[in-house]
């Protein structure tokens, strides 16, 4: 089965995570980073899930989950040591269509957790559509080394400077091309910085790409 590969904004949104053990625990994390709504329902949890309740950054229930517990979520995740539990709670969530994970069994779930490459607010997500996890860690591993340290940090600073050319020019293929061009070079938030001065300075009607900055400029974040 083909996989619609998306990046969701969980923001504010409410999901459900059942169990609350290691399994579990990455889940959590994953959507505290997204800034979902978290409510966790489990018989018995870790000592860090306790702290995170603690602390408000998500609902507990310590409690058998029930049918009607995934009613009202964005998405649902099944996450217990018991692969009939999990099995029930991604039925429960299907007949309601609701989106669910039950972890470690791809044939009830919606969708899948990508291996996870960051830097800053780039993300590069790997997935094998659950035929190997190992294969998808493995992968991560050798982009994450091949990346600069810095890449999240200059993304930030091209980011700035992309919406102010955004506001400057019209749309059209001479913003196409600069911005193309931009994310070729190094880019700083110095007024003095040559990436913005070409972005921002009069180019009448220039075609950027023409000016040999491409292939003079050296690897962003090197």
């Amino acid at each position: 089965m083909s996989l619609f590969p998306a990046f969701l904004k969980l923001r504010n949104r409410p999901c459900l995570v059942v169990g609350a053990g290691e399994i579990a625990w990455s889940k959590i994390t994953s959507l505290l980073d997204a800034e979902a709504d978290i409510r966790v329902i489990a018989t018995e949890a870790r000592d860090e899930v306790h702290q995170l309740a603690a602390q408000g950054r998500i609902r507990l229930e310590l409690r058998a989950y029930i049918p009607d517990d995934v009613l009202g979520n964005f998405l649902v995740i099944a996450a217990t040591d018991d692969r009939d539990v999990n099995a029930v709670v991604y039925k429960d969530a299907e007949d309601r269509d609701i989106l669910c994970n039950a972890v470690d069994d791809p044939p009830n779930c919606d969708f899948y957790f990508g291996s996870i490459v960051r830097r800053g607010d780039l993300q590069i997500a790997i997935s094998t559509n659950g035929e190997s996890p190992a294969l998808a860690q493995r992968l991560r591993r050798e982009i994450n080394a091949a990346l600069p340290e810095d890449l999240g940090r200059w993304l930030a600073d091209l980011g700035e400077l992309r919406r102010e050319v955004m506001q400057i020019y019209p749309a059209g293929e001479h913003r196409k091309q600069l911005l193309h061009t931009l994310a070729q070079r190094e880019v700083c938030r110095s007024e003095s910085c040559p990436s913005r001065r070409l972005a921002l300075g009069p180019h009448d009607g220039i075609n950027v790409q023409t000016q040999g900055y491409i292939a003079e400029q050296p690897t962003p974040g090197r």
